[in-house]
């Protein structure tokens, strides 16, 4: 048997997956635990890597390995590949200014045409202007630029640091892919955008050097192909081997909306992000701050656990009698409003109880997503089924209320490391020169039940939200 691996270097935790190359039969598995925060020591990613393959039983017998990540995180090297200061990650918002500076530098419009996206707070170009604002020496120090998945393969192959790895301090060993290139906001059609890179850091730097979707990044020191790697969203959609048609709403620390497409996207008012995909195509996308931490926070206000949760939003009806979350508990992306913080409003007498509230909370967290599918749409992407994805969706709340929420069939995927298989699935492309064609069990399909007064009244009080928060 031929084994392949693949990584979902996450924002929470590092996920291995070991598969049947030919089969894509899970073999063995393991994960390790990441710190919290929103700025983080990579040091702990390559820690949580190794722990996580040892929890699967090592590397024997596997002869391809990819790694799947999360995107736009900020990783800088000195001239000698030493981590200048923790990696700023996609969540961590203190770039927010930046993302408005550079904006009114090269306008939104010339953004998009450049990049297929306009910059927000969780953009690498963003973070590196405000390291050029806020730690001028950090930033004048800075010989290379990498995102997480990045720096992990090139770590993985036997490069990083004198004393710390076998091959040095290589910097133009560096690779990437076309996915994770995609959220830098200085990578577009014609490659990278240098002019883009020096505006935000203020000089230039060396960058990974771009791979296609089949081709190797290098070997390990022991000899095991490596494949090109891919952002987390990217990797999530060749592990569910999405299609035209297939619209995919991932719910997990962040929530996404994204669907592969075969032409670029190029949305001047920033709310879809014109990413590639891993297979060569595009995945247009919009990405929530506030998601399954949604239910995470109600859960804690309820003191019951998510099954609980779950099962008191049952016994409220569609709309929980007028009751409504706007969920911006961590200022929000989509819309654009960093500085935004949640409201539940429409509160009376007779529905100020924990299941309208538990109800409250689930359809806020989806009405931000179903936002995001419209918006999707709104640059041409056919919408023929929901595939749902993330821890949330194994809810049998969630996916009741996803059926009243969106008006196309919700398909629930079994649970399973998607980001991880899509990294697999790369290695195994990668090995045999051929894009496996690994089953996708499916758990369930809801059909539509849509309620439109409960996106009516969100939509509603999201107008107020914004406006307060001076959107």
């Amino acid at each position: 048997m031929t084994l392949v691996a693949g990584v979902d270097s996450s924002t929470q935790s590092c996920k291995v997956v070991i598969r049947d190359a030919a089969t894509g039969t899970l073999v063995r598995s393991g994960r390790a635990a990441h710190p919290d925060g929103t700025e983080v020591d990579p040091a702990a990613w390559w820690g949580a890597l190794l722990t996580a393959f040892a929890d699967a039983g090592g590397f024997e017998g596997v002869e391809a390995v990819s790694i799947g990540g999360q995107q736009h995180g900020m990783v800088v090297l000195d001239a000698e590949g030493r981590v200048i200061r923790d990696a700023l990650l996609w969540n961590d918002t203190r770039s927010a200014q930046a993302a408005r500076d550079l904006i009114d530098e090269v306008g939104a419009d010339e953004y998009a045409r450049r990049t297929g996206v306009v910059p927000v707070a969780s953009f690498t170009a963003t973070k590196l202007r405000w390291l050029r604002d806020a730690e001028p020496e950090h930033a004048a120090r800075v010989a290379a630029v990498a995102l997480p998945h990045d720096w992990l393969t090139w770590r993985l192959r036997g490069f990083g640091p004198e004393g710390e790895s076998a091959l040095g301090p290589v910097l133009d060993e560096l690779t990437t892919d076309r996915s994770d290139a995609s959220g830098t906001a200085y990578w577009g059609s014609g490659g990278y955008d240098r002019d883009l890179l020096v505006r935000a850091l203020g000089h230039d730097a060396i960058l990974p050097r771009v791979l296609g979707p089949g081709e190797a990044a290098g070997r390990t020191p022991d000899g095991i192909l490596v494949g090109p790697g891919a952002g987390d969203n990217a990797a999530a959609a060749l592990g569910l081997d999405a299609a035209s048609g297939d619209v995919v709403v991932s719910i997990g620390t962040s929530g996404t909306v994204f669907a592969v497409t075969d032409a670029p996207v190029a949305d001047a008012s920033g709310t879809v992000a014109g990413f590639a995909d891993a297979t060569g195509r595009y995945l247009p996308l919009i990405a929530t701050l506030n998601a399954a931490r949604v239910l995470d926070a109600t859960a804690r206000l309820l003191a019951v656990d998510h099954a609980e949760l779950g099962r008191l939003a049952l016994e409220a009806g569609p709309g929980a009698s007028g009751a409504v979350l706007v969920p911006y508990f961590e200022g929000e992306r989509t819309p654009n409003l960093p500085g935004a913080t949640a409201s539940l409003t429409g509160l009376t007498l007779a529905n100020t109880t924990r299941p309208a509230v538990a109800r409250a909370a689930i359809e806020g967290m989806l009405c931000g997503l179903a936002d995001g599918l419209d918006a999707v749409r709104g640059q041409g992407v056919a919408a023929e089924r929901v595939l749902l994805i993330g821890g949330a969706a194994q809810n049998p709340a969630v996916r009741r209320i996803a059926a009243q929420v969106f008006d196309v069939p919700v398909v629930v995927p079994a649970p399973g490391e998607y980001v991880a298989d899509g990294a697999a699935r790369q290695a195994a492309w990668v090995l045999s020169g051929e894009r496996p064609g690994w089953p996708v069990e499916i758990a369930e399909e809801v059909a539509p039940d849509t309620r439109p007064e409960i996106r009516h009244q969100y939509a509603e009080r999201a107008r107020s939200a914004a406006g307060a928060a001076g959107a």
